[in-house]
């Protein structure tokens, strides 16, 4: 994935997952980017009590940011050979500052672990949804169990064109960056492509069933079939435009299979996923941009609620992030 010049990777203290620094790592060598790898320590509330008589929540924090500072360094040092490579203690809470992160110092990737704790029965949750929400750049969340190299890769894309102009464009846009990125991680990891688009055909379901707009059925089955081969189509044009910008060479080297899938995306796209057994699924994660505060559309939310994959999740061009600068 050559786009990416400016890498912020993020590490736990309680798990060091070097995971995410070695994906980060080696990404940035192939791209001849930089990574600032940060760690997110919790601000010491300013009405504490602390044990030493002298000692005040402004020199505790001191303390703990310099502690985890001198780890960083440590964790961070064998890597230097490699890329230009620095660490970062960030205070407050964490997905708030990994964002101001970003927009302060203009980060093009976000790649950490999930967090998911072990309770919960999803495996993206807390400050993970709240990241794949409101960061303004592409999110990389890296499942910490995969192997050093994905096998399979699976692009999720929306190419119905029933959306009104400007939404459409932006969906559109927010495709192609989806195969742009899908398929340059394929080549670099020598992985299966694997393109999904999952379709409906409105008001089948009415037609077929109730009493006051009940179709014949093989008028029914001639529509839905038009509807298929409509989006049949739409999603052929999306390929051929990917191979387009990609090379035909290296197309012809991934051989992307296509799915094209009748049913709820929230439903159909989650399944796909653990049936080809993928290990990243690259997809968008915002329905319109114009209204700040849009964050994520509700089939790309519950289709994330749904997966135990790596996501890199994008952006659509125009998104504007809730999170400011300012407390």
């Amino acid at each position: 994935m050559k786009r990416f010049k400016n890498i912020l990777c993020v590490i736990d203290v309680r798990s060091a997952e070097r995971h995410a620094l070695e994906r980060a790592v080696a990404l940035a060598e192939n791209n001849q980017a930089r990574v600032t790898v940060a760690t997110v320590t919790e601000r010491v509330p300013a009405a504490v009590k602390l044990p030493q008589e002298k000692s005040t929540p402004t020199d505790m924090q001191a303390r703990l940011k310099d502690a985890r500072a001198r780890w960083l360094d440590t964790l961070i040092e064998p890597y230097r050979s490699r890329v230009e490579i620095n660490g970062k203690v960030l205070v407050g809470t964490s997905f708030l500052e990994i964002i101001r992160e970003v927009l302060r110092n203009n980060h093009d990737l976000v790649i950490k672990c999930p967090e998911s704790p072990e309770w919960l029965d999803r495996f993206f949750a807390g400050d993970d949804m709240h990241l794949l929400r409101k960061c303004p750049c592409p999110v990389w969340l890296v499942k910490p169990e995969t192997a050093d190299s994905y096998e399979r890769i699976l692009a999720a894309v929306d190419v119905d064109d029933n959306y009104p102009p400007a939404e459409l464009k932006t969906r559109q846009a927010l495709n192609g960056t989806v195969m742009e990125l899908a398929s340059s991680l394929a080549v670099s990891e020598f992985a299966q492509l694997h393109v999904v688009h999952a379709w409906e055909a409105i008001g089948e379901s009415a037609m077929r069933h109730s009493a006051f707009m009940s179709q014949p059925e093989d008028k029914v089955n001639a529509y839905v079939d038009q509807v298929c081969q409509h989006h049949s189509q739409l999603l052929d044009a999306l390929m051929q435009e990917t191979g387009a910008n990609l090379g035909q060479d290296a197309m012809d080297y991934i051989k992307p299979q296509r799915h094209l899938l009748k049913g709820s995306a929230r439903k159909e796209i989650p399944a796909l996923a653990k049936r080809l057994q993928v290990d990243c699924i690259v997809m968008g994660t915002v329905a319109r941009t114009g209204v700040r505060g849009f964050i994520m559309g509700n089939t790309a939310e519950t289709i994330l609620e749904q997966l135990d994959c790596s996501v890199l999740a994008i952006k659509p061009p125009g998104f504007e992030t809730p999170v400011t600068l300012e407390d």
